[in-house]
């Protein structure tokens, strides 16, 4: 099962290199990891997703809690939550295949970013689901080269996650 942990640290240097000095301690894999400055520039904030079941997910909670530099971790509930993710993918693309490509991308809500005589870069935000599934489209014309973030994700209405 897959869960997304927020957790908010301090803003400093080598924070990073602790917490991932502490997946690998422990063995556990880092699905999704993605990481920036808050609203309040001395905290940052992770967002983690890991794959395992309840005991491996309360680990991890466990384990992160007891670093220095982290202030609050919590996991996030998806039913609860509106995560995102972002793409580039640069397809090959001809003047035969362009239009073909432009109305997958219009499908999608995606945008087209670049374009030259032999390829095309395609953004997409979404779910982890959207992301698979146009990049699933995509390939056939041929993916060039891939790059996702991290998961991000946030709680819906009035509740938050603050330091």
């Amino acid at each position: 099962m897959k869960h997304t942990i927020a957790v908010i640290v301090e803003n400093k240097s080598g924070v990073l290199t602790r917490i991932a000095g502490l997946f690998s301690r422990r063995s556990f894999n880092i699905d999704s990891l993605s990481v920036g400055a808050t609203d309040n520039p001395d905290y940052s904030r992770m967002t983690i997703s890991v794959q395992g079941d309840r005991d491996v997910l309360e680990q991890v909670i466990k384990q992160l809690s007891k670093l220095i530099n982290v202030i609050r971790v919590s996991e996030l509930d998806p039913s609860e939550s509106v995560e995102r993710e972002l793409a580039l993918i640069k397809v090959s693309a001809d003047k035969q295949t362009r239009s073909e490509i432009m109305q997958i991308v219009n499908i999608f809500r995606a945008k087209i970013i670049d374009v030259s005589h032999r390829s095309m870069i395609i953004e997409v935000t979404g779910d982890e689901e959207k992301i698979d599934a146009i990049t699933g489209m995509l390939r056939q014309f041929g993916v060039k080269e891939l790059v996702r973030t991290g998961k991000i994700s946030m709680i819906r209405g009035a509740r938050s996650i603050k330091a």
